[in-house]
């Protein structure tokens, strides 16, 4: 294998946008920045139809207009409280908060029933909520808590314009318990203090509090055109990043000194924040699927595995290359080489209908049938949205099947304890046909 410098790695080299003229891979089909089509991307990139905003539905299976976003959103979350014999939702997760009102600000609490639609927040979000509802047409009314107009109170008399029992879904995988008891107490509280006239008819009715589990979860799985090409960017952010990384690295760097390089790299081609905290690991550490970045310096001969993904415009990216500090052995490019074959063909692999399982498996016997089975103990990948870790996931146990829309990471690996490790991570949407692959960075081998 001939050593590569890092303005001849194909896929990797840099053209400047003709619009904004900021630098992106030569390989992505659009610009991170501006969103203009990259002329120089034919060679290496073709358009998918996933990047086409005129299909209908009935084209594409994807909710994608903006006008229908937000009705499709309410008539599943109405489907949601039938379906579970619910009157009302109170939604708290900050993700949840953003996906189905806008709201980016992440501390409040939203009441969906079916008559109502409210966002509560304090005064230091008031304006910002009612300017990000208002641009997601979430059809949310903003309402601002305080002394005189507490939270719970303005809860309460959304509840005293239900007819009967009361059953209240609540996001219990986020919620703590502490949080959920002081939740029904303050709900309690509320009617006694403001509303004691209504004691006698709450005495009569049920107030009932039921978990809604994954089911808000699932409803961002598939994934709008829009927040399709919101992902496509960040990935593209992560590209542009790991060109700029390449031109850095050298023996005597630490560990620290690279995940700080990238992140700001990250931030410097328009990141709004990390999506998870950078992984930079060398040699020994290397073994180590989750490294914590360490004052480690780089030594020739060391892979080094870096695993790092943005935020852009509220969505996740995720992206793992492995290089080379110096030149690789005969056993270490076998290894990097059985993870590359994996990849490549679990990437092949992926289209609609396929089950989530079967689709790890293609990676992980290619891997065992190399004698490294034992050393590739993590699942292939995972779905990413507004969240770094979403579902379903591309492991042994998931048999979900994979829907047009889903975003999935493909990211096998080998991690020899005491020795060194090899992942190599790409981030895509799944298509009817195959795999629309975000990540424009290459693959091949890289020695530094």
């Amino acid at each position: 294998m001939t050593r590569l410098k890092v303005d001849k790695i194909i896929g990797l080299q840099s053209v400047n946008c003709k619009a904004c003229g900021k630098p992106m891979p030569m390989g992505a089909p659009r610009c991170a920045f501006c969103g203009a089509e990259n002329e120089a991307a034919g060679a290496v990139c073709k358009e998918t139809d996933m990047n086409k905003t005129s299909f209908s539905s009935d084209e594409t299976g994807f909710i994608h207009s903006v006008q229908n976003v937000a009705d499709e959103k309410q008539k599943m979350l109405n489907t949601l409280l039938r379906k579970k014999g619910c009157n009302m939702l109170l939604i708290t997760d900050k993700y949840s908060l953003r996906y189905i009102t806008g709201f980016r600000g992440g501390e409040g609490l939203a009441v969906f029933t079916p008559k109502e639609m409210l966002l509560i927040v304090d005064s230091r979000y008031t304006e910002a909520a009612k300017e990000d509802t208002e641009k997601a047409a979430s059809g949310f009314s903003v309402v601002e808590f305080n002394n005189d107009n507490p939270k719970f109170k303005i809860v309460a008399e959304v509840i005293l314009g239900i007819t009967g029992d009361v059953n209240i879904l609540f996001e219990d995988k986020s919620l703590t318990v502490a949080e959920y008891r002081n939740m029904s107490t303050e709900i309690s509280k509320a009617f006694k203090t403001y509303f004691p006239q209504f004691e006698e008819q709450l005495r009569k009715s049920s107030m009932g509090w039921y978990p809604v589990g994954d089911e808000l979860e699932k409803m961002r799985r598939i994934k709008t055109v829009e927040e399709i090409e919101l992902l496509r960017k960040a990935e593209q952010i992560g590209d542009a990043a790991f060109l700029d990384i390449l031109k850095l690295l050298k023996p005597g760097m630490t560990e620290l000194e690279v995940a700080a390089e990238i992140e700001y790299s990250l931030k410097k081609h328009g990141a709004e924040g990390l999506s998870f905290d950078t992984i930079a690991a060398s040699g020994i550490n290397s073994s180590m699927p989750h490294a914590i970045p360490s004052q480690k310096k780089l030594e020739a001969g060391d892979f080094l595995t870096m695993d790092f993904g943005c935020i852009y415009e509220g969505y996740c990216s995720d992206m793992t290359r492995t290089v080379v500090i110096g030149k690789a052995d005969d056993e270490m490019k076998k290894v990097y080489n059985t993870v590359l074959k994996a990849q490549t063909e679990a990437i092949a692999a992926v289209k609609a209908g396929l089950v989530c399982k079967d689709v790890d498996k293609i990676a992980r016997d290619i891997i065992a049938a190399e004698g490294y089975g034992q050393y590739f103990g993590h699942g292939l990948g995972h779905s990413v949205g507004l969240y770094i870790h979403e579902s379903p996931a591309l492991n042994t146990r998931d048999e979900t099947v994979l829907e047009a829309g889903m975003i999935e990471t493909v990211e096998p690996g080998i991690y020899i304890p005491g020795r060194w490790g090899v992942r190599i991570e790409d981030m895509g949407a799944v298509t009817a046909e195959g795999y629309d692959d975000f990540t424009g960075s290459a693959k091949e081998l890289i020695e530094l």
